[in-house]
């Protein structure tokens, strides 16, 4: 696909939705929580409607042209490596990145294996294990272990399939949480925080023949690169460093949740 002019970019125009607020991330409980993973002030949630029909075959079209279109350069937002402050891009992108991200899942259900192999015990406390290193997490209990050890025993009660859905990939995020992260005894404020923020980003409708709820979003991992190389999320690589876009196909929104790893703000 040529770059340069606006008329290369396949038709999609944007423009942002600065009044459309993201409840799961501003709440009083859930920005404590936040503060308390070292993910507060490092991870955002913003909406962009757009004007043409979503095709998933031309994702790639679709989100290069959102990252040369006049409307989002001054208002997609993003963390400096160097200051730590937020910033827009400030830079030209030559080539994107957008990988699938299953979405199917309708309900909490799907972490109940959790409790059914003795990974959180019935009142909902998380067990405890001796503590290792998976660079660059501490690994002190069985939930982490399920998430990041991959020759560990319990491993599999999650397939691949099941790790790649976007409803695990939010939820192994908050866990695994910023640099200064205190991690949770019980399991409850990770199941709760991961519900609301999927909920609020992911569009669902009953579907008229079957009269069964059904996902109409889209989701894609993203990152953007320029001359010099990965330039969004981040400059670094990092597992929890991330860029989701959540597309609503019937709407025209695009919902675009980031976060970078570092320190959260603390105060």
């Amino acid at each position: 696909m040529a770059t340069g002019e606006l008329g290369d970019l396949g038709g999609y125009y944007f423009r942002f939705l600065p009044q459309k607020t993201f409840q799961s991330l501003s709440s009083k409980e859930i920005t404590s929580r936040l503060r308390q993973w070292s993910m507060l002030g490092r991870i955002k949630a913003q909406a962009f409607g757009f004007d043409q029909t979503f095709q998933s075959y031309r994702k790639d079209d679709f989100v290069m042209a959102f990252f040369k279109d006049p409307n989002v350069i001054p208002n997609l937002k993003l963390l400096s490596d160097s200051s730590g402050q937020w910033i827009t891009l400030g830079t030209e992108v030559k080539k994107i990145e957008a990988i699938n991200v299953p979405c199917t899942q309708l309900s909490m259900s799907f972490f109940h294996r959790l409790y059914d192999e003795d990974i959180v015990r019935d009142s909902g406390h998380i067990v405890k294990c001796l503590d290792s290193f998976c660079d660059p997490f501490l690994i002190s209990d069985e939930l982490r272990r399920v998430l990041l050890v991959e020759d560990s025993e319990k491993y599999e009660i999650f397939s691949q399939p099941d790790r790649e859905e976007f409803l695990f990939c939010l939820f192994k995020h908050l866990c695994l949480g910023g640099a200064l992260c205190q991690y949770e005894d019980v399991i409850s404020p990770y199941l709760e925080t991961t519900k609301l923020i999927y909920k609020d980003l992911v569009s669902v409708r009953k579907n008229p023949q079957t009269k069964k709820i059904q996902i109409t979003s889209s989701v894609f991992k993203v990152s953007a690169y320029d001359s010099a190389g990965m330039c969004y999320p981040s400059a670094k690589n990092h597992e929890q460093t991330f860029s989701y876009f959540i597309v609503d196909p019937i709407r025209r929104h695009l919902h675009v949740l980031y976060h970078c790893y570092g320190v959260g703000d603390m105060s």
